[in-house]
């Protein structure tokens, strides 16, 4: 391989272009059409030292497997984007394709479970975790429309394994958190600083189920003069009767709100702090309902452009034992009111501009519930990595 191909390999934005030297989304095809097709795929492995007899890590999930090599996600989106900062109106929207082991995680009430069944691929599910249309009006600064099905603004992490530092995810994130909404949401920016969010959505992960219960999920956003901090409040709150595993005669209102807070200390040095409430029905009992309490900070520091340490800890208090699920060596899940603590070191290291490597050691501990290793130990310690590869 000679230097200029060398070079050209390694500046390219992914797989796709560099072994082919074609940038799809910059063919005649494409730019006409205005679209944007992209994707990843994502593969890891945790090593836990305790080797638990049901290979779970549990209660840690997407990379709950212990011992185990995982494709976690094989991620396509098609995207037509809408001009927000235009003076008329525009139209576009997006499609989103997963499968994957993270996708039964992410999958949504009369939508994701009715296309794969339960046994087909054992782990590896599918998932559309976004399917929307996006209309941009030009009156006063701007009103966007969101409406299909889409990720939750909520919260820091996010299903898609490029949008976070680290491989694996807080217990907040993966309990405490809605991954997607279906319905509506309508944007406008107040200045040039603050911004408002509001819609109706059909509850947590629910694409069909009952769509009586619309819920308001709301979001304030706000950003100083120098771009050096940020802070963002967002709630939910509605009637989640009929929608996941809630029994249809049941009525609950499930509640939560987050509030996030971003400070650039320097070029280098990054902080992020996340706070989340929430209360309402268990996930599976849906007669019992409890509320539950998340603290959650991260520390970034770049080292150089390609790489970058991180550091996360996390305070999860599940007051009733109605969100954290464990499932013991039957199968059955067991849940206890307990603390969870987790503190988290990683790297994000980028040998190409397509490439991701995302090393972590993790330690997790409970502190009134034998949480792991098959319920026997209230800590466990997880070495874990994963590579990302964009197309």
């Amino acid at each position: 391989m000679d230097c200029a191909l060398a070079q050209g390999f390694g500046e390219t934005m992914g797989l796709f272009n560099a072994l082919t030297d074609t940038n799809l989304n910059k063919s005649q095809l494409m730019q006409s059409l205005e679209l944007t097709v992209g994707g990843w795929l994502e593969t890891g492995y945790t090593f836990n030292p305790d080797e638990p007899k049901d290979r779970f890590n549990g209660p840690v999930i997407f990379n709950n497997r212990a011992n185990e090599l995982l494709v976690n996600e094989f991620y396509l989106f098609l995207e037509n984007d809408v001009n927000i900062e235009g003076d008329r109106w525009d139209f576009g929207g997006r499609v989103d394709f997963l499968f994957g082991t993270d996708a039964r995680f992410t999958q949504a009430t009369g939508l994701d479970n009715n296309i794969i069944g339960d046994n087909t691929f054992r782990l590896y599910k599918f998932a559309i975790p976004q399917l929307y249309a996006e209309t941009f009006v030009p009156y006063g600064k701007g009103i966007t429309v969101r409406l299909g099905h889409f990720y939750t603004p909520i919260g820091v992490e996010t299903v898609t394994a490029p949008g976070n530092f680290f491989y694996s995810h807080t217990y907040t994130a993966e309990y405490g958190e809605p991954f997607t909404h279906t319905g509506f949401l309508i944007s406008y920016p107040l200045t040039d600083h603050i911004g408002l969010s509001g819609g109706g959505v059909l509850g947590w992960d629910n694409f069909s189920k009952d769509p009586k219960n619309l819920n308001f999920l709301g979001v304030a956003n706000w950003n100083s003069v120098d771009q050096r901090t940020s802070l963002s409040f967002t709630i939910i709150t509605g009637n989640v009767s009929g929608a996941g595993n809630a029994q249809k005669d049941s009525d609950h209102n499930l509640t939560l709100y987050s509030i996030v807070m971003s400070h650039d200390f320097t070029d280098f040095l990054h902080y992020t702090f996340q706070q989340t409430l929430g209360g309402g029905p268990s996930i599976i009992n849906t007669q019992k309902s409890g509320k539950w309490f998340g603290i959650s900070q991260y520390l970034y520091f770049s080292l150089k452009e390609t790489l970058s340490t991180g550091l996360r800890f996390e305070w999860f208090r599940d007051d009733k034992g109605t969100r954290v699920f464990i499932n013991d060596h039957s199968g059955f899940p067991i849940s206890a009111a307990t603390n969870y603590f987790a503190i988290t070191a990683g790297l994000n290291w980028r040998p190409l501009k397509w490439i991701t490597v995302r090393p972590e050691v993790r330690y997790d501990w409970a502190t009134d519930f034998n949480a792991f290793d098959n319920n026997s130990d209230k800590n466990q310690f997880l070495v874990a990595a994963d590579i990302i590869i964009r197309f």
